[in-house]
């Protein structure tokens, strides 16, 4: 009874089991169903219903290993519109699948890398794009997998950008850069999908544009996003790094900036983007990011999806649309399942109840309600989708709403952060500019104050002056006055004794008289008795004697009152004078004082002029040392490239170099030059030994065009007789080695002055001489007759056009007779394009005789036309090669043309033809260039007429492939009566074909070579490249020859007797 009552839960185990194998099995179904449809060879855009599918069943089974189980299969590698389409639906699984897509992808990385390198190496238009779409995935799987914070869809805000970008300005810097790598891949293959639009006939409104557009709208969503993560690091790095080092990142942003404005604007006004997507305006100029206010005005572009309801109309062969969520166990499979489940338990156990139960009942009913639960749930999910798509769009205007509100209050705050500072700086500079203020009146009042104390020294000077005059003016009286009462002192002295003198004169005189009186008397009394007269008259005499001494005495006391007054006045002068002497020296010790401090100030100034001569010494001598070191440096230098030059000599790879003698001869030339600027330098140094610029500059141009003699004339000796070889050998070495002995002894002082390049000379000299032996000769024509035969060339050129142009017409009179409707529409416009195309060939022929003019007028000197076309024979070969090449080629397009116009030829001469004339005109531009100026006009409108002949041949070819496209019926395809076992061999035999058709392709490009080489041999080439000229390779050489080892020639064109094919292995010394 138990085991019977355990029975239903062991059924119960085995339905479900079948069911989830049911319901696998449907998944799995549906998924290859929705993949097979989405990604397929028709060219036609994904559907989003398909792609929506895969998208959900990435979200069911958490994850893509159904996916790529089911891709893999496909032949990506053979279907260019296949790989295409699975790289969109790759596209939008990582953009809006389950979030281990990206795991699951990074797995098959390798293919992904695979599928693009192959359809990269294949000149298909579709395969350029897979390269390239290739390139971007793998780009956008390794950044999200190293930033695992930021999704696929790039939808995330800038808090986690921030977080991402971390505090480590390196990891900022790192991560700045990877994000414009992102975006070059995004723009690139936006770019080169538009460009293809453009040069193809398919426009936005035909399934062949939609099938490449498509992808854009993805490519349009990341690049929003790219951009603004662009902008907020780049802000991020100019708050921490200086302005200068983010030069290149500025830059490469501004670049980015026009290409995203561009394709934004372009894509914008296609109508197929008009519907599915709305697409963000960029401003006008790019965020200024040495501003940082500029952050802002910065507004995060919003992609807004149109808000577009697929109908979901099912086709015959699709199966039930997946359900967005999981439901229980209860499914379409298992329902399906259970009535044969029943049948089973009644066969084994018989029915219940006699063939009825109620549980039946209740399980019909159970399954009405599922329907209806299942019905209304599919009405909810539909409206919920729907509202879930028109929330979507609200968000997204909302966001960019706040975003733009964010903005706003962000440039707000920085308006009111940059008011709010500039009020402060005001607040300062109010506040300086008060101190100023202050600090001016009392400066103003310190100058005033300084300048009337000047001022009062200046009159206290003035005056101390005037009295120092004055004073001078009194002492000079004083000195007068006392020189005077000296004089009159002494006259005083001497009138005193001349009185002294007197009256001891009259006392001895009145002693003398009373004596003689006394004689008198005594005579008198010896004579009284005899001479009483006489006694009377003596007596009277006496008395009147005696008032003279009276009068005299009173004329004593007079003087002496004189002599006292005159006391007085002396010593008040001798007083005054002493207050004059004691004036004069505090005026002498002031004057003293100044001398001093005079004195003082010279000596300090004499210091200093010493020290500044010592200082100004000591840089001279500096600067002769820092010259001399300079010199040194140089000279080192140049040893070392000359030593390098002599080392290529023994190197075997450079054994396979070659050089022509004319380029030695040039470069010889130039060293001779180069060895008298030396000596000029050495003589200027020798003079001034602070100025080294000259032997400087002549020591680095010396060391160059030696090293470059050296090395050309080893080349030359490779292809020289054995004799010329070794002689030209050894003179290098010998050149090399007094080069060096002369770099010695200008490295040194002592030998400095007694160097001497004379030896350097005789050895270029001898290297010259060798190069003019080695000169080849005139091969067919002689030099003498190069000139008229330039001439001559040229004018059968021009006649060869004018002839072609005759044909043309007369082809295009007869055309419009003879045929009509889409015939002479395609043959009228072959022949317009082959009319302009001799015109610009005829446009050429004129500017290149100009500019040959001009050449020959100019380098040809005081020789005539002949001798300057014989001096550059090779030239003149070039020009005359060039000339025959333009004129064959101009002929042989009129005759391919008149095959074509009567159906007799083949479209593909006529391109060949077209061709060979741009490599011809080519050639005559490249021969005419070689001897022109730089600034030349004529050389200019040259260029331009050369560039205006590859026009016209680009035209004719497009023209010719339009026509042949238009003439020639496509056989369609129908493969539909055939059975796989046919189909199969049908595939088999194609891939025969193919194989067939690639064995002689390459056959024929090996003929092709053979005869090239055969071409130049006869053109009398050398199968070794010879540099001619100013050391360039022409560039009309053979492009083959980067290669060091043979391969297999490629289509290229044919080099004329002018050219010369480059080495094998490039010459690194030219």
């Amino acid at each position: 009874m138990n085991s019977i009552r355990q029975v239903p839960t062991r059924v119960k185990s085995r339905r479900t089991e079948a069911n989830l194998g049911a319901e696998r099995e449907h998944f799995d179904k549906q998924q290859l169903s929705s993949i097979s449809k989405a990604i397929n060879s028709a060219e036609t855009p994904v559907k989003e219903k398909h792609a929506r599918r895969i998208i959900l069943g990435t979200h069911r089974e958490k994850g893509a290993y159904t996916f790529w189980s089911y891709a893999l299969g496909f032949p990506l590698a053979g279907n260019s519109i296949l790989s295409w389409k699975f790289c969109h639906v790759l596209h939008k699984v990582l953009r809006d699948g389950h979030r281990n897509v990206l795991q699951d992808c990074m797995r098959h990385h390798s293919s992904l890398v695979e599928v693009g390198q192959v359809w990269g190496n294949l000149h298909d238009k579709y395969g350029q794009l897979v390269y390239i779409y290739s390139k971007l995935l793998c780009t956008k799987l390794e950044f999200h997998v190293k930033h695992a914070d930021i999704p696929p869809n790039l939808e995330v805000t800038d808090e986690v950008l921030e977080r991402t970008a971390g505090t480590d300005i390196n990891n900022v810097f790192q991560l700045t850069v990877e994000v414009f790598d992102y975006m070059d891949t995004e723009l690139r293959l936006a770019e080169t999908v538009i460009r293809q639009l453009n040069t193809s006939i398919a426009i936005s409104t035909l399934t062949s544009g939609q099938c490449r557009l498509s992808p854009l709208i993805q490519v349009i969503q990341d690049s929003s996003h790219l951009y603004h993560f662009t902008v907020k690091l780049l802000f991020k790095l100019h708050a921490c790094l200086p302005a200068d080092t983010l030069q290149g990142h500025r830059e490469r942003f501004h670049d980015q900036f026009h290409s995203l404005k561009t394709f934004f604007n372009k894509a914008r006004d296609m109508m197929y983007f008009k519907r599915l997507i709305q697409i963000p305006k960029l401003p006008d100029s790019p965020p200024n990011f040495l501003h940082a206010a500029s952050l802002a005005k910065h507004v995060k572009p919003v992609v807004v999806m149109a808000n577009e309801e697929e109908p979901e109309q099912q086709d015959d062969d699709d199966d039930d649309p997946e359900p967005l969520i999981e439901v229980s166990e209860v499914s379409t499979p298992i329902l399906q399942a259970q009535p044969q489940q029943l049948d089973i338990f009644d066969q084994t156990f018989g029915p219940a109840n006699g063939g009825f139960d109620e549980r039946d009942l209740q399980i019909e009913s159970l399954k009405r309600d599922l329907e209806l639960l299942r019905a209304e749930l599919e009405r909810v999910r539909a409206e919920a989708q729907r509202y879930i798509t028109q929330l979507k769009s609200q968000i997204n205007s909302l966001e960019a709403e706040l975003e733009e509100q964010r903005a706003q209050k962000q440039h707000a705050l920085v308006e009111n952060e940059q008011l709010r500072m500039e009020l402060e700086a005001t607040r300062r500079r109010n506040a300086e500019h008060e101190g100023l203020q202050t600090t001016f009146i009392e400066a103003d009042k310190k100058a005033q104050a300084t300048e009337q104390r000047y001022n009062k020294l200046k009159e206290k000077h003035t005056e101390l002056v005037a009295s120092h005059a004055e004073l001078l003016r009194k002492s000079a009286d004083t000195v007068r006055m006392l020189s005077a009462t000296q004089q009159t002192q002494e006259e005083v002295e001497r009138t005193k004794h001349q009185l002294s003198f007197e009256i001891d004169r009259i006392k001895q005189d009145s002693d003398m008289k009373l004596e003689e009186q006394k004689f008198e008397v005594e005579k008198l009394r010896r004579d009284l008795e005899e001479k009483m007269a006489e006694a009377m008259r003596i007596k009277a005499t006496l008395q009147s004697s005696e008032m003279t001494s009276e009068h005299m005495n009173s004329s004593m006391t007079a003087l002496q009152a004189e002599k006292e007054r005159l006391m007085r006045s002396v010593s008040e002068k001798e007083a005054e004078l002493s207050s004059l002497r004691q004036a004069a020296q505090v005026q002498q010790s002031s004057l003293q004082q100044e001398r001093e401090r005079s004195s003082r100030e010279l000596g300090d100034l004499q210091g200093k002029l010493q020290e500044k001569s010592s200082q100004e010494e000591q840089l001279k001598q500096k600067l002769l040392e820092e010259q001399f070191a300079l010199l040194q440096g140089t000279i080192t230098e140049a040893e070392n490239i000359i030593q390098d030059a002599v080392d290529k000599l023994d190197d075997p790879l450079h054994i396979r170099c070659t050089s022509s003698p004319d380029y030695l001869i040039s470069r010889a030339e130039a060293t001779l030059g180069s060895i008298d600027k030396v000596k000029k330098g050495h003589a200027g140094y020798l003079s001034n030994m602070g100025d080294a610029g000259a032997l400087l500059r002549a020591l680095t141009q010396f060391s160059h065009l030696t090293a470059d003699t050296i090395v050309n004339g080893s080349a030359t000796a490779h292809m020289a007789p054995t004799d010329h070889a070794d002689r030209l050998t050894e003179n290098c070495r010998g050149c090399a080695t007094e080069s060096l002995q002369y770099l010695k002894e200008l490295k040194s002082k002592t030998t400095l002055p007694r160097a001497d390049p004379a030896a350097i000379r005789i050895i270029i000299q001898k290297i010259l001489n060798l190069g003019q032996e080695l000169r080849p000769k005139g091969m067919d024509v002689r030099q003498d007759e190069l000139g008229d035969l330039v001439d001559k060339e040229m004018a059968a050129t021009s006649a060869a056009i004018e002839e072609a142009v005759r044909r043309i017409d007369e082809m295009m009179n007869q055309a419009r007779k003879d045929t009509s409707g889409v015939k002479l529409e395609v043959n009228e416009r072959i022949l317009f394009s082959c009319t302009d195309l001799m015109k610009a060939i005829r446009m050429l022929i004129i500017a290149s005789t100009d500019l040959q003019k001009e050449i020959v007028e100019g380098g040809r000197g005081a020789a005539s036309i002949k001798e300057f076309y014989a001096r550059n024979s090779r030239w003149t070969e070039g020009l005359i090669s060039a000339a025959k090449a333009v004129g064959w080629g101009a002929t042989e397009m009129v005759e391919s043309a008149d095959k074509v116009v009567l159906h007799t030829g083949k479209y593909e001469e006529l391109i060949v033809c077209s061709h060979e004339i741009a490599a011809s005109t080519a050639q005559l531009v490249a021969a005419s260039k070689v001897k022109a100026e730089r600034g030349s006009k004529r050389l200019t409108v040259l260029q331009q007429a050369s560039r205006q002949v590859n026009e016209m041949a680009a035209n004719v070819v497009a023209s010719t492939r339009t026509g042949q496209e238009n003439l020639e019926e496509k056989e369609t395809m129908d493969f539909s009566g055939l059975s796989l076992i046919k189909l199969r061999k049908e595939e088999m035999e194609s891939q025969v074909k193919v194989l067939e058709l690639e064995s002689q392709l390459g056959n024929e490009r090996l003929r092709l070579g053979e005869l090239r080489k055969k071409h130049y041999d006869l053109a009398g080439v050398p199968s070794e490249p010879v540099s001619e000229g100013n050391g360039e390779t022409s560039s009309l050489a053979h492009p083959m020859s980067m290669s060091p080892k043979p391969s297999k020639p490629t289509l290229m064109k044919k080099p004329m007797l002018a050219q010369k094919p480059n080495t094998l292995p490039k010459n690194p010394f030219k």
